[in-house]
């Protein structure tokens, strides 16, 4: 049974995902609260996975809680706190608990995050995790063994970055994660539309896969100069960062940023990816800015 996300892929409709944090302890009122309202908004929510390596929920439970809401999740898997047998496991899990989107990643550096002592895995990688999904999927394990209970159908997408400096080194990554399996890219925060263009035109053309930009919600001049300070291959114009400055609600300037860079990726590419974070119940509003209408 195809996902409202997958039929969508298929359908080459525009795709509409947006990201949700999973709480730092056990009430998921916040969360279920959040998923409802992006619920007719969007084709899946994205629930991280330990992300900036900051402890969280686990994204599979947060993701079958919000299952049980009518929300379809796309849950983030991330290989730096598991080992090749956790990962068949929670997959497993995940595809009993009926989540079929998944989106593979290699994971933050702990030194990154809240616990920096604790102890990586990193057994696999993002292309290696695609082709483990790939695997299961065909009802084999790791190991090439049959699996006496049945394979998956797992809907396996991976993370992309438009803005890398290497431009050699970004078209073999989606190359091998192509080869590996992804059947969707979301793609990290796109600042240069005309890079990105050169990205859809140069290289995810070799493939008739979605790409989904990523639109990230700027809520002030400082989180852009934080950002453009802080966040590798990220450059913030002058005159963004200048318009958030002068804006009278630097938020809702924000806001209209976010909607405009919407309109500009559906000239480029089949989706957008929209990270609001801590602001997600703005997702909304901003899909009507830029003139997106609920999903069907």
């Amino acid at each position: 049974m195809n996902t409202r996300l997958r039929s969508a892929a298929q359908n080459q409709e525009f795709l509409i995902t947006a990201e949700i944090t999973p709480p730092k302890g056990g009430d998921t009122s916040h969360l279920i609260e959040l998923g409802l309202k992006l619920k007719d908004r969007v084709h899946g929510v994205n629930i991280t996975d330990g992300s900036r390596a900051v402890m969280q929920m686990s994204s599979i439970a947060a993701s079958a809680i919000l299952l049980q809401q009518g929300v379809e999740p796309i849950c983030q898997i991330a290989c730096r706190d598991r080992n090749v047998i956790g990962l068949q496991a929670d997959l497993l899990g995940a595809y009993a608990l009926g989540i079929r989107n998944i989106l593979a990643l290699t994971g933050d550096p702990v030194k990154a995050g809240d616990h920096p002592g604790a102890k990586s895995v990193f057994e696999l990688e993002s292309v290696r995790l695609l082709k483990l999904i790939h695997k299961l999927n065909n009802a084999i394990d790791h190991n090439e063994k049959p699996l006496p209970d049945g394979g998956l159908n797992l809907f396996a997408g991976a993370a992309v970055d438009p803005q890398c400096n290497s431009w050699s080194g970004l078209q073999r990554r989606f190359e091998q994660k192509i080869e590996a399996g992804a059947q969707f890219f979301q793609s990290q925060m796109v600042t240069d539309f005309d890079r990105f263009d050169k990205f859809m035109h140069q290289i995810a053309s070799i493939a008739d896969k979605p790409v989904l930009a990523g639109i990230f919600l700027l809520k002030s001049a400082k989180n852009a100069l934080f950002i453009r300070k802080n966040v590798p291959g990220v450059h913030i114009p002058d005159e963004t960062i200048e318009r958030l400055r002068n804006a009278p609600q630097p938020l809702e300037e924000g806001m209209k940023i976010a909607a405009e860079q919407i309109v500009k990726a559906r000239q480029l590419c089949q989706g957008v990816h929209i990270m609001a974070i801590k602001k997600e119940e703005l997702v909304p509003q901003i899909l009507d800015l830029a003139g997106i209408e609920p999903v069907s």
